[in-house]
């Protein structure tokens, strides 16, 4: 296959050699379009810096401030905001690091506020960290209800942390500047400490625009990645960033922490960044297409399932309450028809009846995991 679209350069065949958890999870009649992989080859600067430092046995102990460096460059050609580069942190990846900025800025038994419906991890690194999860659910359009998101600030108290995540999974919402700026100033006024996961920033529709939460919150901590952007999870490293008034908070992280991510991922991490932008462009338009490709399938052959592409991030949240299929409908598509997607269950409060799917494949991989939901839902109905 030959195209500049980075989703249709692999077919399936060649995909379903991979070892990964998305081709390994499930049997081979099974057609995987949930977890955040996406199937794509590597961007070829990325893949050179791989196999420059295998070739040089360039594969010890990470060393150096390239990959903020490159974060830097990126994020003023992409964002017009530049991090300071002295205060970053390697970290090995965003949820070891959000672990991290935890421990950093509030007490062991702190509870820690999510909008719901909200990537599981977050439910699952802050519960088996001894902490207990607030949650302040979205509002019916996926955008953060401040009244809500108060009412947990109360309850979780002060000296608590807001995990916030932006663009959003699973709903692909950017939060806007002026929203970011009334987290920051709600957050103030109630003694609650900000730590953003910022890995999907580089995915973005056109028209939107991502803003950093540190461009508009001086006191906040974030947690970046050039994983999401390039599918680098198999290559460990994310940046921690503090704004100015919470340097101090960043500088007490332990030295060791900075011993977890893989050379290797910090060297694809810096290549993704620094020469990478205009292998993503192409991704970017591919997953415009794609987009819209799913809003036509599911009017055609789903109208029942209500679905509002994101501005962000490759995934699609499909409100499957109209097919009547229960709180877990992706236990009907994948039982009678064979293809997986996430269960909208463990994404918590607002999850039930929905089912997130990954944009981040082939047009004939999306057209027939439509198809394969649609016969599970006339078998089941029928």
């Amino acid at each position: 296959m030959s195209s500049a679209n980075p989703l249709r350069q692999l077919s399936l065949d060649q995909l379903r050699r991979r070892t990964s958890v998305k081709w390994q999870q499930y049997p081979e009649d099974v057609l995987p379009v949930w977890v955040a992989e996406m199937d794509v080859m590597l961007a070829e600067p990325v893949a050179r810096a791989i196999t420059d430092a295998v070739a040089l046995g360039d594969t010890g102990y990470p060393a150096g401030t390239a990959y903020a460096e490159a974060l830097a460059g990126f994020a003023r050609k992409r964002w017009s905001w530049e991090p300071a580069v002295e205060r970053t942190a390697i970290v090995p990846d965003v949820m070891m690091g959000v672990v991290e900025m935890l421990r950093l800025v509030s007490g062991r038994d702190a509870p820690v506020v999510v909008n719901c419906p909200v990537y599981p991890p977050f439910y699952q690194f802050i519960e088996s960290a001894g902490r207990a999860v607030v949650e302040a659910p979205l509002d019916a359009s996926f955008r953060i209800d401040f009244a809500a998101l108060e009412s947990a600030f109360v309850r979780a108290g002060r000296g608590s942390v807001y995990l916030l995540c932006n663009p959003q999974n699973p709903t692909g919402t950017v939060h806007t500047a002026t929203e970011l700026a009334q987290v920051a100033a709600l957050a103030r006024a109630q003694g609650i400490r900000v730590v953003a996961d910022e890995i999907h920033a580089p995915i973005m529709a056109a028209g939107a625009s991502f803003v950093p939460y540190l461009s508009v919150a001086e006191d906040g901590l974030s947690l970046m990645s050039a994983s999401k952007a390039w599918n680098l999870a198999g290559l460990k490293a994310a940046l921690a960033v503090a704004g100015p008034a919470a340097a101090e908070d960043l500088a007490r992280l332990p030295e060791e922490v900075s011993h977890g991510p893989s050379h290797l991922g910090i060297i694809a991490h810096t290549a993704a960044l620094r020469d990478g932008g205009d292998w993503l462009d192409e991704l970017l338009k591919g997953l415009d297409e794609n987009r819209r490709l799913l809003a036509e399938l599911l009017a055609a052959r789903l109208p029942a399932v209500r679905y509002a592409p994101g501005q962000g991030t490759y995934l699609a949240w499909l409100d499957c309450r109209g097919l009547g299929l229960g709180d877990d409908p992706a236990k009907v598509f994948l039982q009678r028809g064979k293809v997986a997607l996430n269960s909208g269950l463990p994404f918590g409060t607002g999850g039930a009846g929905f089912v997130r799917m990954n944009l981040a494949a082939s047009p004939e991989v999306l057209t027939e995991a439509v198809h394969r939901m649609a016969s599970a839902w006339n078998e089941s109905s029928s």
